[in-house]
């Protein structure tokens, strides 16, 4: 005859050959598929393990850390690891095997090893870097060349962040009064969704890739244990082969995420983004400053040469134009003279044959005299169009090059709010010139500031 059991005492004998079997606590490696804490405080796991090589469930058991335990073990875990305990890692527990008549089997977890979750995550980052690498994109963002003056910025960041505010404030108040255009794609900065929401933003600023000079992702006030969120492939993949450089400033200083790795430039916070922004535009104004004082050197010397060959010019036409004057004019007198006493000559000798020739002669003789004054005269106010312009043309030269160097005079670039800053009497324009304590003036339009030097600054650094 066939034996026949309830439901309910075979649950009973699995219970027993389960306590019999498993007296004692076991130490189980599983990944968390599910985590829910509800408003007891008391945490519900859902754990599997996946096939090495298909990825494919094995196996799967429910789990329970009560509330008492879990106030202890949730920031043991997160404080050891700098990681949120989430579904999607790996974990090393100690459980209690329990079989309930009605629930079934569960785990009741009592303590956990951060340890071994440390370096399953430190494993799966090395992978990730690995793929980037022999997929050739690790290093492309920082080969992207970053802009000489990075004013229009995409933002990556929620908008209710402390760190968002910091990155605003920071690049609005700067002390060089720079302008810069700021657009936020709002994302979510931690959590499951951090990577799918970064992934959105960047599409979207890459449909506006022509708008924008350079990307930031940054964020503030979050938790260390949220920078497995950064370690993703295809976060990581996205910001590595973006077309505009990409800064980081998501304030993690004792871990180094896969997102700052691949980015072009990692900074520690998003106020340090924002100061790197201005050094760099900073940077590009110096070199216009440069560049104008190499202009205005050069326009100086080169009206002051300009000026000394108009002199020199001057200086050889005009005694030309009188000696040729003065020639013409000795010799229009010598041919009248030769002219005059040839007729006399005639006349003392035939004075009645030759009156009417004589007059005539005379009359020719006079006639070409004027016409020859008329022509010097013509030829003299020529002459002295031709200089008048050509000094009118010369002193317009001048003027506008006057001109241009009143517009570049250090006073009228004063005027609009820049400064000059001196040291030891001569221009400062580089910092290594200088040390700390040293004394320096700077120029304004309406005075001067003495002032000390406490800490110098230098390109590249926040």
């Amino acid at each position: 005859m066939v034996q026949k059991i309830s439901l309910l005492e075979l649950n009973k004998r699995i219970q027993e050959k389960i306590n019999i079997n498993f007296p004692d606590s076991l130490w189980i490696i599983a990944e968390i598929s599910e985590l829910k804490v509800n408003r007891n405080g008391h945490c519900y796991l859902e754990l599997i393990e996946k096939d090495i090589v298909t990825d494919n469930i094995i196996a799967k058991s429910r789990a329970t850390i009560w509330a008492f335990t879990f106030r202890m073990l949730r920031p043991y875990f997160e404080n050891t690891t700098g990681h949120e305990l989430q579904q999607g890692i790996k974990i090393l527990v100690k459980a209690n095997i329990e079989f309930h008549e009605l629930y079934g089997l569960s785990l009741n977890i009592t303590d956990i090893d951060p340890n071994y979750t440390l370096g399953d995550l430190a494993q799966k980052k090395a992978e990730v870097l690995k793929k980037l690498e022999e997929e050739g994109v690790l290093n492309m963002n920082k080969e992207v060349s970053f802009p000489l003056v990075p004013q229009r910025i995409a933002i990556i960041s929620s908008e209710t962040a402390a760190g968002y505010q910091d990155f605003i404030n920071q690049l609005q108040n700067n002390s060089f009064n720079f302008k810069f255009y700021t657009k936020l794609f709002p994302a979510t900065m931690q959590g499951l969704k951090t990577e799918e929401s970064i992934v959105n933003a960047l599409e979207k600023i890459y449909s506006y890739e022509d708008f924008f000079d350079i990307v930031v992702i940054i964020r503030g006030g979050g938790s260390q244990a949220d920078l497995n969120s950064f370690n993703t492939y295809l976060l990581a993949a996205n910001i590595a082969q973006f077309p505009l450089p990409v800064l980081t400033g998501i304030g993690h200083e004792k871990d180094e995420s896969i997102v700052d790795i691949v980015a072009h430039k990692k900074l520690k916070t998003p106020t340090a983004v924002a100061e790197y922004i201005i050094e760099k535009t900073s940077e590009f104004e110096n070199n216009l400053f440069l560049l104008r004082d190499d202009i205005l050197d050069f326009a100086t010397v080169f009206i002051q040469n300009e000026k000394t060959k108009l002199v020199q010019k001057s200086a050889v036409l005009i005694p030309t134009i009188k000696n040729k004057i003065g020639k013409n004019y000795y010799h229009l007198n010598f041919i009248f003279e030769k002219f005059r006493n040839v007729a006399t000559q005639i006349g003392n000798n035939k004075a009645n044959d030759l009156f009417r020739l004589s007059n005539s002669v005379d009359k020719i003789t006079r006639k070409t005299i004027y016409s020859q004054l008329e022509n010097i005269n013509s030829f003299k106010d020529k002459i002295k169009h031709q200089s008048k312009r050509y000094t009118q043309k010369q002193n317009l030269i001048i003027e506008n090059l006057s001109n241009r160097t009143v517009l570049l005079n250090p006073e009228n670039i004063l005027k609009r709010g820049y400064s000059i800053t001196y040291f030891n009497g001569e221009k400062l324009k580089d910092l290594t010139k200088i040390n700390e304590n040293d004394e320096i003036i700077t120029k304004l339009f309406s005075g001067k500031i003495r002032s000390t030097v406490r800490e110098k600054t230098g390109p590249g650094k926040a």
